[in-house]
């Protein structure tokens, strides 16, 4: 067996110790050290009673290195309940160098399974017990510099562990969701310090919070807050310590941005303090959703003006608001879509225990589909995890511990210490928004100990507290179901974990090998479990029809509205399953994060912050068929309507339903090509997706996956290799399982993949693709050199790769390479800051009195915005009648209605409005809103009459949770068949449609050139200045429709047909900002110039009169200038006569002109050449993947860009006195330099 070395991952947000030397500072070797302490242990299976002996003779111990589950290879073979618990020893050999003596020395364990007792040469230096969170030791007093030292840890990872002191169980130690990896699955440090030093965040046993970063007074449209450096400081020295404490931020380039010192301060032998420092920071740059942007934050103390403790957090800054049902992310209103994952976020073979780079491949895997938030189930997520999520911009729900119900007494305290512990732990990490106080509701006394908890330790993290539920609670600042739908216009309600359904990415539907029918699979606890054995159409279908139960009430839809929801689970899970595999199927990706077609219909309906702000199209399986075939084609589409075609040929537009899902009825197979295309209503294209007949199988092909960095030879790091089969040509085949042989040479270990079959494969060098694909790990060992895998196939030209391990250095069992601090952030997404994320589509009226056959007394609690409320009659049809009042008059055209037994009751009803019958019918079963348009009628009196029995079936039978529900769903009550002629509601809203009345928001309409235009902001730099224009507005007053368009002059903007839109959508006391002449210049290309004497003045006449004759006021601009300098440094004038005839045209129609031409000169040449390339598409290659050979481009502005040339035109507007100036943002134009 090697013995191994290290494992990835830091302590990257809260305490990175770094020998970085900053301006001014000298370094020497007092500074502190953080030691990568997973190497070289020892690992015996079984109890001991002399196991924490120095002396013990531990030689046949298997070596490991940590992170390592001592039952690591039952990851994913055995259900989770099957999983070892004993009791386990962890020992490792190590040595402190003599120059660190007379320091303070501490040991850190990010987390343990379960319970444990930790030894320093064979002395006991404390236990650690809840199982999840991580634990500090002060070893100093027991480290011996002259020789060897010896950790030992006795881990006990018993399911039925129980606290020592109490005799208590902990509630999160649970069977169904909190796989058991037992023993150090977790990573290890240990710190030395000088005796004058900033705490470390563990409070267990330690008693200690250490440094806290954060910002206050944030200015996200100025770019610029308040940033509070604070940190405990403890004097361990016989004698008082007079010091300095100070603040230094460094941005991602290892530039220092703000230097802040405090006054000198005296502390006393043994005393204990918490000191801090502030200033004001600009120019900041905010972290954001795909926009992982870090700075690091050194706090240092000074003793005689030399450094003597540094301590490095590494954390982002963002603005967070929680409120009217929403959530806003720097001032943009973001509706939560994501994943509800097990904290494990396990791996086959291994567990949880994945180097760093891996975390952040399987985190940035969510983002990159479109996913903003990860709901860690049950237990607090480890600490490589959260940093994981910081570097790759994706929001965190991080809970403490429980199972899925309140619990009183100690296991109440263990639960509160834990959380404790957890915000105290990761309260530098941007990327947690939400603290989670439990799976299911707690008591308001329990919430209101909670929130105490995070105002003490975590007061200015713009972190919202609540629980699942809390529907009716006034202390949660969040809440929401698991299964259900919510709405809210106090407190964001996002439903937790919704859409349980699994299915194997194996099998792709009915007609392909092996020919799985949909839904077949044994019963689950004696009843149909075919929603947990689904095939992947099937299994997509569902997911478009859940999440489609959210977007319908999303932000813009009403003032009670749905902040979101995530979905279980993002991988596959060594988790409580119910369909026919051993492991949970309900991921979007397999355990190896292969993706189903769920993925990707997530990344089509998730492409954007509210509303899609990206046009995507996915179509449901593969093109690999026989010529009988014939069936139904899925297409998610966030078009408007979707065309198909085979070969060509057009088979039609598709049956439009859940918003996003287009069904293609018996379409026969043909070999070739399958083409979905995408339209926007006024038959524009938006997206496309294609699928191509693959040939027969011909060969094996090999990917190799690994951290940025390199493949690390520190027995842990892990590769993630994938293998295929593929056609002649390259492409994978759809339907190939052939059973692949690998042999690996050199200094590395095979972990494997997953696979249907005996013991899933796991472990087994043997191994089929499923649906032509398949991915395997290999570890390192802690040997350098090179390796080879091969791969074979029966029948097909094998493949192999070869890589090398690169060599660390550990000495005496210390190394101080941390994987974490090494692995870069991600940008995929763009810094967008404040705007709109939603058009409003229906306005709600307020009802404000109801009238009700009987119990009139209840009659509100129908329409106080209290899910767990209702009203309902005495059971008589002659009483089931209910009457609101609106506020006013209103032309009212939708109403949504959340009926008691809404899953499982049908209610027979007629709806009027004043006198006029507008609906009637049974309602529809839901799993919490139903939605029923109504003809646009005008009154003032809505009514509901009950006119029939209730009719009561189940209509999701099949969709269970382990515990029950007291919820007004019925599910559980006994009593739900009877009072037949009951009428219950629990919320009723009702709506008019946006435009039925007034409109209450002013429009600018933007019109131009690609200088103005939206852009695709995922991974594009390129903005148009109109996108950052609502930066500089009210947004209740005033909103922006940019029309313009890349490549566009007056002449085709006409002929294309945009302009006829722009009238259409014009109403009186809207703006028009017109802005061409770009493209109009270039005479080389018919279809887009217009002299600038003719056509160009004649067609923006046209855009003058067109807007004035809707009562909308025109206001013309001069072209932005393009970067051009000469030789002497000046701006060169590249736009002819364009800007002089745009002039002349506003002096002779009086139209308002913002000279733009003028603006956008002065301000760049006042930059100059170099400055002034900031404002600009200027990037070097590999700044952007998607440009891999950068880009030079001195015509298109970068997001700076946008929002300075957007406040160039705010200024004009200020300038011109124009009635829109009333309707500005108190927002800085950001000019001023």
């Amino acid at each position: 067996m090697y013995r191994f070395f290290y494992s990835s991952m830091a302590v990257l947000i809260l305490l990175l110790f770094s020998q970085v030397a900053l301006p001014g500072v000298n370094q020497d070797n007092s500074q502190r050290i953080k030691y990568n302490f997973n190497s070289n242990w020892l690992l015996h299976i079984g109890d001991l009673e002399n196991g924490k002996e120095t002396g013990l003779k531990d030689s046949s111990w298997e070596d490991v290195t940590l992170p390592r589950a001592f039952n690591e290879d039952e990851a994913y073979k055995v259900a989770i309940d099957q999983l070892t618990d004993t009791i386990v020893w962890y020992r490792k050999h190590f040595r402190i160098p003599k120059s660190d003596q007379g320091k303070k020395v501490f040991l850190e364990f990010e987390g343990i399974r379960f319970g444990g007792e930790f030894f320093i040469n064979g002395k006991s230096v404390g236990l650690h017990e809840n199982g999840v969170m991580a634990v500090g030791f002060d070893i100093t007093d027991h480290i011996q510099y002259n020789r060897e030292n010896v950790v030992a840890v006795r881990i006990d990872n018993s399911w039925e562990y129980r606290e020592r002191a109490t005799n208590q169980r902990y509630q999160w130690n649970d069977r169904n969701f909190n796989a058991n990896y037992g023993g150090i699955p977790k990573n290890v440090y240990l710190h030395v310090s000088d005796r004058l030093y900033q705490t470390l965040p563990l409070y267990s046993n330690l008693g200690t919070t250490g440094t806290y970063i954060y910002a206050r007074e944030i200015n996200v449209s100025k770019k610029n807050a308040l940033i509070f450096a604070e940190s405990e400081i403890k004097n361990e020295y016989k004698q008082p310590k007079t010091f300095r404490f100070e603040m230094a931020i460094e941005d991602e380039q290892g530039k220092i941005i703000k230097q802040v010192a405090g006054s000198e301060i005296t502390l006393q032998p043994g005393e204990t303090i918490t000191t801090r420092v502030h200033d004001k920071v600009d120019n900041l740059h905010f972290w954001s959703w795909g926009h992982g942007y870090l700075y690091k934050v050194y706090t240092t103390l000074y003793v005689d003006n030399k450094p003597v403790d540094r301590v490095t957090t590494r954390t982002g800054f963002r603005k967070t608001r929680f409120g009217e049902g929403m959530v806003w992310l720097n001032d943009r209103v973001i509706q939560l879509k994501g994943y509800a994952q097990r904290t494990s976020n396990e791996w086959p073979s291994v567990g949880m225990s994945v180097p760093a780079w891996l975390s952040d491949f399987s985190n940035r895997m969510i983002v990159e589909g479109n996913g903003n938030l990860v709901r860690w189930m049950h237990v607090t997520p480890w600490k490589q995890d959260v940093e994981s999520c910081d570097r790759v911009g994706l929001l965190q729900a991080m809970p403490a511990g429980d199972a899925e119900r309140d619990v009183e007494g100690r296991r109440w305290e263990q639960r509160v210490e834990l959380m404790r512990d957890a915000i105290i732990y990761n309260r530098n990490n941007p990327s947690i928004i939400f603290y989670e106080c439990g799976n299911e509701s707690i008591s308001e006394e329990h919430m209101a100990e909670m929130i105490a908890v995070r105002n003490q330790y975590d007061p200015y993290g713009g972190r919202a507290i609540g629980s699942r539920e809390m529907l009716d609670s006034k202390l949660a600042e969040y809440g929401g179901e698991m299964l259900y739908i919510n709405k809210s216009a106090k407190h964001p309600m996002w439903a937790t974990e919704y859409c349980r359904d699994e299915g194997l990415r194996k099998y792709w539907d009915n007609y392909s090998y092996p020919f799985h029918q949909d839904g077949d699979g044994p019963l689950y606890k004696d009843q149909n479990a075919s929603s947990y054995n689904r095939n992947q159409d099937s299994f997509t279908r569902e997911l478009v029809t859940r999440w489609n139960d959210y977007y319908r009430v999303r932000p813009g839809t009403g003032k009670r509205v749905s902040s979101g929801g995530v979905k279980i689970i993002f991988s596959d899970s060594n988790t409580h399953f119910r369909g026919a595999e051993n492991y949970r199927r309900s991921g979007v990706t397999d355990p190896t994060r292969i993706p189903k077609d769920g993925y990707y219909a997530h990344q089509v309906m998730w492409d954007g912050w509210v509303d899609v702000e990206n046009y995507r199209t996915h179509i449901v399986g593969h093109w690999n068929y026989t010529p009988e075939v014939v069936k139904d084609i899925y297409v998610v589409s966030s078009g408007e309507e979707v065309e198909l075609f085979v070969n060509g040929k057009s088979k039609g537009m598709g049956e439009r339903s859940d918003h996003f899902l287009f069904t293609f009825r018996n379409i026969r197979w043909e070999s070739g090509t399958l083409e979905a295309v995408s339209y926007d209503d006024a038959k524009n294209t938006l997206s496309r997706h294609k699928l191509e007949t693959t040939g027969e199988a011909a060969a094996v092909r090999l990917k190799l996956m690994q951290a940025p960095d390199g493949f690390k030879a520190d027995g842990a790091d892990m590769a993630l290799v994938e293998v295929e089969v593929v056609d002649e040509n390259g492409n994978r085949c759809p339907l190939a399982n052939d059973m692949i042989s690998f042999t690996l040479e050199g200094p590395a270990e095979w972990r494997g993949g997953i696979a249907q079959g005996p013991d899933n494969y796991i472990l087994s060098q043997n191994l089929p693709v499923e649906c032509g694909i398949n991915r395997v790990l290999i570890r390192s060992t802690d040997k350098s050199g090179n390796i080879k895998l091969t791969a074979t196939a029966n029948g097909l030209t094998p493949a192999s790769i070869t890589f090398k391990s690169i060599p660390t250095t550990v000495t005496n069992g210390l190394s101080t390479y941390i994987s974490g601090e090494h692995q870069p952030g991600y940008k995929g997404r763009d810094e967008i800051l404040g705007g709109e994320s939603f058009s409003v589509s229906r306005n709600q009226i307020k009802i404000i009195d109801a009238m009700a056959g009987s119990n009139e007394e209840q009659v509100k609690s129908c329409f106080d915005d209290n899910e767990l409320s209702e009203w309902a009659n005495d059971g008589l049809l002659t009483t089931g009648w209910i009457t609101y009042e609106l506020e006013r008059d209103a032309l009212v055209s939708e109403i949504d209605l959340k009926l008691t037994g809404w899953r499982m009751r049908s209610y027979p009803i007629q709806i009027f409005i004043d006198e006029t019958l507008v609906y009637e019918g049974e309602t529809e079963k839901s799993l919490g809103y139903i939605s029923i348009p109504v003809k646009p009628t005008r009154g003032r009196f809505v009514r509901i009459q009950l006119i029939g029995q209730s009719t009561d079936k189940d209509a999701f039978g099949e969709i269970v949770e382990i515990t029950g529900t007291k919820e007004l769903d019925l599910y559980r009550d006994p009593n739900a068949m009877n009072a037949k002629g009951q009428l219950r509601i629990v919320e009723i809203d009702i709506y008019e449609k946006a435009d039925s009345e007034k409109e209450k928001k002013i429009t600018i309409h933007t019109i131009g050139d690609s200088t103005m235009a939206p852009k695709d902001t995922v991974g594009n730099p390129e903005r148009g200045w109109a996108m950052a224009l609502p930066l500089y507005l009210d947004s209740t007053k005033v909103k922006v429709e940019n029309y313009a368009r890349n490549g566009r002059s007056t002449k085709s903007f006409i002929d294309e047909g945009r302009w006829q839109t722009v009238m259409d959508n014009m109403k009186p006391g809207d703006y028009l900002f017109i802005q061409f002449g770009h493209n109009d210049e270039k005479i080389n290309k018919p279809a887009v110039y217009a002299d600038p004497h003719g056509a160009y003045t004649d067609n923006l006449t046209r855009f003058v009169q067109g807007a004035r004759s809707k009562g909308a006021f025109p206001v013309l601009m001069t072209s932005i200038v393009r970067r051009k300098f000469n030789a002497a440094g000046n701006l060169t004038y590249t736009h002819g006569e364009y800007p002089d005839a745009v002039r002349v045209l506003a002096e002779k129609l009086q139209v308002p002109l913002i000279d733009m031409e003028k603006k956008t000169r002065s301000a760049i040449q006042a930059m100059g050449h170099e400055e002034s390339k900031s404002l600009f598409v200027w990037f070097a290659p590999g700044d952007y993947p998607r440009f891999p050979d950068g880009k030079q481009d001195d015509t298109h502005l970068n997001g700076e860009g946008a929002r300075v040339v957007a406040g160039l035109a705010v200024e004009g507007i200020k300038e011109l006195q124009l009635p829109l100036s009333y309707f500005l943002s108190a927002s800085d134009t950001g000019v001023t330099k």
